[in-house]
């Protein structure tokens, strides 16, 4: 089975679903329209109980550097149209939407993952890493408040240190350093890395139905309490929609 759309490509074989990011021209990089669709395969594959699985991946030798550069400077230009921010939202949206597939979810993380694109490597349930990967959070080092719960994904599985390091204060990571804090559960050789995914992903989607109600205890039960994802996700978003505009400020100015 195949369903594909232009910059988001979905196979499915032996009950794993798999979902490749397909901009490579631009890292990947999330637009309103690739978000949509993202958003668009998640439910396709809800919507099939034969699918007991998920990898999310990206073409190219990169993850995904997070949203498009048109996103971000449209937001910053004017935050309240609503045009603007129904765009920035739908990044938001997306990744969301992965982090409630109703199967489990392994991320297979090779070259960038910047910004949003660390908060939807997070969204995964697992994640192996290259060797080499760059997993930046990288919003401060650019003027931006971060954005979609990105202190809430981080810190519920590397904690508050690690968390620190990288969203206050840009520590950037390779996955062999990923790994140790515990933000990925293998690290690998760059050509290693999607087969080992697709590998860990066969186990629970040989039996879809018990993937299903198995991911969904898991979550329920190992998410840490405290703010919500989507709460963290809105709280964040007027201190970086501020920090957008701002930024426009700035760049029309100089």
């Amino acid at each position: 089975m195949a369903e594909d759309h232009p910059e988001i490509h979905l196979e499915v074989t032996d009950h794993v679903a798999v979902v490749t990011l397909h901009a490579p021209d631009r890292r990947n990089a999330l637009t309103q329209d690739m978000a949509e669709a993202l958003i668009a395969t998640c439910e396709r594959i809800d919507a099939d109980p034969d699918i007991g699985a998920a990898v999310i991946q990206g073409a190219g030798g990169h993850f995904c550097a997070g949203a498009h550069r048109a996103v971000l400077d449209g937001a910053g230009d004017d935050p309240a149209d609503p045009d603007n921010y129904a765009a920035i939202g739908s990044v938001y949206d997306a990744f969301q939407r992965v982090g409630r597939l109703a199967v489990p979810t392994v991320a297979a993380v090779r070259g960038a993952a910047v910004g949003a694109g660390v908060n939807l490597m997070m969204a995964t349930d697992l994640r192996v890493v290259s060797e080499t990967a760059r997993i930046i959070a990288g919003f401060l080092r650019i003027g931006l408040h971060p954005g979609g719960g990105h202190f809430t994904l981080l810190g519920r599985t590397a904690g508050r240190e690690a968390t620190a390091a990288m969203a206050l204060f840009s520590e950037e990571l390779d996955g062999v350093r990923a790994r140790e804090v515990g933000l990925a559960w293998d690290c690998l050789p760059d050509g290693e890395v999607e087969a080992r995914a697709l590998e860990l992903a066969a186990r629970p989607a040989s039996d879809p139905a018990l993937a299903r109600a198995a991911v969904a205890s898991f979550r329920s039960e190992v998410d840490p309490p405290g703010t919500s994802w989507e709460v963290a996700s809105q709280a964040e978003r007027a201190s970086q929609m501020w920090s957008l505009r701002r930024r426009a400020q700035a760049r029309d100015d100089a």
